[in-house]
């Protein structure tokens, strides 16, 4: 019961991604890359923006970097229900290919400016369309 209920309590933490916006509404990228459990270097090839993007503040805080990662935390946010945690979608985001797309990843098209592309894929999918 114990380790049913840690689960339970994991699962809520990492349910869902939005907890990761300050106050003033931006993505923290220092709590973002800890979530998903890769650096600050991994984050930003993975949604392909520079290093410096995301180290320093001035560049972390512009619109173009933000704009980027909350599309990154959108798409991660709408895989978790059938993924079942924030880990499996951030995999999924990196690795799966997608046919509707000439089998690119979903990170792959977020790098080519399509991120409102995989988050309508992802919208017929959670209606039950499909892909």
């Amino acid at each position: 019961m114990i380790g049913a209920l840690s689960e339970a309590t994991t699962a809520v933490a990492v349910e869902d991604l939005t907890c990761l916006f300050s106050d003033r509404g931006l993505v923290e990228t220092d709590r973002l890359a800890e979530q998903l459990h890769v650096t600050k270097v991994e984050l930003a090839r993975a949604t392909g923006l520079s290093r410096d993007a995301l180290s320093k503040r001035a560049r972390s805080n512009s619109p173009k970097t933000q704009q980027r990662l909350r599309d990154t935390v959108d798409i991660i946010n709408r895989a978790i229900p059938w993924t079942g945690s924030t880990a499996r979608a951030f995999a999924w985001f990196r690795s799966q290919p997608l046919p509707s797309f000439g089998d690119k990843t979903a990170e792959d098209l977020l790098k080519e400016g399509r991120a409102q592309a995989v988050k309508d894929y992802l919208s017929r999918i959670a209606d039950g369309g499909y892909a």
